[in-house]
Formats: C-alpha cells, sequence, structure tokens
C-alpha cells in the first residue's frame, strides 16, 4: 500500500511479520474511523488475516506544571463526555494541561495549550515521555513533558478557548496533596497520573 492511500499521518513501514491490504473510513465526523484489513505472521510462522478499527484522532502533548517554591502543581479541572458517560458521575477530571498537536511542533502545542488553559507563559519545557496512551484501539502518540514555574509566569486567567466548547478551571494543588488524590480517585486522567508519579519518583517535588 503507498503513502499516497493512507490517512493522513499515518506511516506503514516495510516489515516482515506485517501486511495491510485494506483501510477503509467508518467515519469522518470530528476525528476519523478506519477499519484496517492485514496479514499478520504469528510466533509459529502462520499467517493469519485480521481485520481492526483504529480511532484516528491526531498527536497530542501535556505537560505537568509544578511551582517548588509554593510547592504546588497547577493542574486543570474540566468536563470530560467520555468519562461522564462510563462511570465518572459528574464528568469533570482534574489534568494536567494538554491539547493536540494540529500540525505543530510538540513544543509549540504545549507551550500554546498552557498559556490558554492556565494563563501561565513557559519558555521550552523538558520532555520526558512520548506514549501511546490506548494502543488498542487509538493511533494517538502523546509528548510528555515538565516545566518548572513561578508566580511571576501567570499572565492570564486561562479557561481554553469559548469558541471550541472549553470551560476550564484552573487549580494549584499542594505536593502534599497528590498522592492522596490520586488513591481516592480525585485523579484519575492516565496522562496526570503518570506526570505526577514521574515528578515524585525523580525528586521534582523535593
Amino acid at each position: 500500500m503507498s503513502d499516497r492511500d493512507l490517512p493522513k499521518g499515518w506511516s506503514i513501514p516495510d516489515q516482515e511479520h506485517v501486511k495491510v491490504d485494506e483501510i477503509t473510513c467508518l467515519s469522518d465526523n470530528w476525528y476519523h474511523l478506519y477499519r484496517v484489513g492485514f496479514d499478520l505472521k504469528r510466533s509459529d510462522g502462520t499467517w493469519q488475516h485480521q481485520t481492526r478499527e483504529a480511532y484516528e484522532r491526531g498527536n497530542g502533548a501535556g505537560i505537568l506544571l509544578y511551582n517548588r517554591a509554593n510547592r504546588t502543581v497547577i493542574l486543570t479541572r474540566q468536563f470530560r463526555l467520555p468519562s461522564f458517560v462510563n462511570g465518572n458521575e459528574d464528568g469533570m477530571l482534574i489534568e494536567v494541561p494538554a491539547g493536540l498537536l494540529d500540525d505543530r511542533d510538540p513544543v509549540a502545542a504545549v507551550v500554546a495549550e498552557v498559556e490558554e488553559e492556565t494563563g501561565y507563559l513557559i519558555g521550552k519545557p523538558q520532555k520526558v515521555f512520548d506514549l501511546f496512551m490506548s494502543p488498542g484501539s487509538v493511533t494517538e502518540r502523546l509528548h510528555l513533558f515538565v516545566a518548572e514555574v513561578t508566580n511571576d509566569h501567570r499572565e492570564g486567567d486561562g479557561g481554553g478557548l469559548h469558541e471550541e466548547g472549553e470551560d476550564i478551571h484552573v487549580l494549584e494543588i499542594a505536593f502534599d496533596e497528590i498522592l492522596p488524590m490520586i488513591a481516592d480517585g480525585r485523579i484519575r486522567d492516565a496522562k496526570t497520573v503518570i506526570l505526577l508519579q514521574h515528578g515524585l519518583l525523580t525528586g521534582l517535588f523535593d
């Protein structure tokens, strides 16, 4: 299958153990859902034809902002419909600032998202991870960063973009509250837990 036949952003390298022969778009609404047919060489040497669906929403970036002077982290709280319909009673999730790349460099994207969501203006952040968050069904790669901030970095209210339906609350949470909030489920967003655990393990909050 040639590159011109692939969905935007997709890349299928030549491999001896997998041969893609069909990609069909099932939905092209807000994001895109594709059905992919392929032959996979199993560990016993036999070939098996499989069909899977892959949800394409673009790649993203997220960042952990921490304030050593205040001994706090800067997080956001907003309504997330998928969590609401799957048992999250009020649909609100506490998260690190994050967003889609939309053809931007991950650093440029995450710096812009921080300003839009929190009002903080930051310099170049430190990249710590490049992760597939739900590889069984979603193509998204998430670039995760950390950055130290001070009170002087905040130059606006944040809140997100009204025209995109965002209504984001900015939170400043004490270092000492991080583990209790993860343990009791107040913080349950995966990228946020990963970055907070990274901070705890690497001494960012010491």
